[in-house]
């Protein structure tokens, strides 16, 4: 009776593992997949280990419609939904699409801040699962991806960065990004999703 149970055991862990959820292929979001009036809130929040808020607010981004073309509102600007959903032909992608659970990539990117300081980061990234998360706006099924690596900038900056994405194909974003940059920790989670009904 226990051989039996612990194979019914074994099988069971062999079978969850091979699940169609743990199997799941994220495409790429589409521009048909984007609807005016959509809309998405993040709250966020920096903290030095020494307890120094270094940034606390609300991000709100929503699909409009200009001049009969879908567009996403980020901060002032309003970006095409098109160059949103381009395809990344970069060999380092922050996603590398499909998104599968043991997925594994290096992703690079250099940047220039509005002050004129250059920067880059190298990481390591991983798909560690696809199961329900639970965030202020909801529970969702989302993909938790890990990034690990350095980043550096022109002003003499280097640290070690972890970041952890939990992104859902079903919003066709993050819910939650929990970042460790040096002695600098940021969270930004989710707190309202909504569209047209």
């Amino acid at each position: 009776m226990k051989i039996q149970l612990a194979i019914f055991f074994a099988l069971a862990i062999l079978t969850a593992c091979n699940s169609p959820v743990q199997s799941y292929k994220a495409p790429q979001p589409t521009l048909a997949d984007y609807q005016v009036g959509e809309k998405w809130v993040w709250k966020y929040k920096g903290v030095t280990t020494e307890g120094e808020v270094r940034s606390d607010g609300e991000d709100t981004r929503e699909i409009v419609n200009v001049d009969g073309v879908l567009g996403m509102t980020i901060g002032n600007d309003t970006v095409p939904v098109v160059d949103i959903v381009k395809q990344d032909e970069s060999e380092t992608p922050k996603y590398d699409w499909p998104l599968q659970v043991g997925k594994k990539w290096k992703y690079e990117n250099s940047w220039t801040s509005q002050d004129g300081t250059t920067g880059k980061q190298s990481q390591n990234a991983e798909v560690l699962s696809y199961q329900e998360e639970t965030v202020e706006a909801g529970t969702f099924m989302a993909y938790t991806i890990q990034y690990t690596g350095k980043i550096s900038n022109s002003r003499g900056y280097n640290a070690d960065e972890e970041e952890v994405w939990l992104y859902t194909p079903e919003l066709k974003s993050f819910i939650k990004l929990t970042q460790t940059q040096g002695d600098f920790n940021y969270v930004e989670e989710l707190i309202e999703y909504s569209k047209p009904e």
